[in-house]
């Protein structure tokens, strides 16, 4: 069925290096699954820091298996978007990440599609690796091509 999608938790994944050489790994979540018949699929927008390449890679491995696992404690935030702000950020702070208010987001993503109750398979983590890796080196070579220019 062309432009229907699985059912499942969907992570758009993008990362950056900023100018003080820390990793900015980016993730929106977007969950597909609902639990009653009055909430509908929902999305959260979340960001950390990671000194390496590396440790951003096993953060990201780690953040998703979070994301996967704890989906209904978030989904309390995510559907019904309580009055009190901080609660989220307190709720995503435990799992070492922040929420991420920005509009924006990088081009170069990599994507995953994950069944509910499904940890995230090595495979898709793989690929997700190589892809971001892939965007890193790219913004790498970008950067020095524009200082060669000047």
């Amino acid at each position: 069925m062309p432009g229907k999608k699985a059912a499942g938790n969907e992570y758009s994944c993008a990362i950056e290096k900023s100018q003080n050489g820390k990793y900015n790994v980016r993730v929106r979540a977007s969950f597909d699954r609902t639990c009653d018949s009055q909430t509908g699929p929902w999305s959260i927008h979340l960001y950390f820091l990671a000194s390496s390449f590396n440790g951003a890679m096993k953060k990201l491995e780690e953040s998703l298996q979070v994301l996967q696992k704890n989906e209904e404690k978030l989904r309390f935030w995510g559907v019904e978007r309580t009055d009190d702000p901080s609660f989220a950020g307190e709720l995503v702070r435990e799992f070492g990440l922040r929420l991420d208010r920005r509009r924006d987001f990088p081009r170069k993503v990599a994507e995953i599609l994950v069944s509910p109750d499904k940890h995230v398979p090595a495979s898709q983590l793989a690929q997700i690796r190589r892809a971001l890796a892939d965007s890193v080196a790219q913004e790498r070579f970008i950067y020095r091509a524009a200082l060669a220019g000047d």
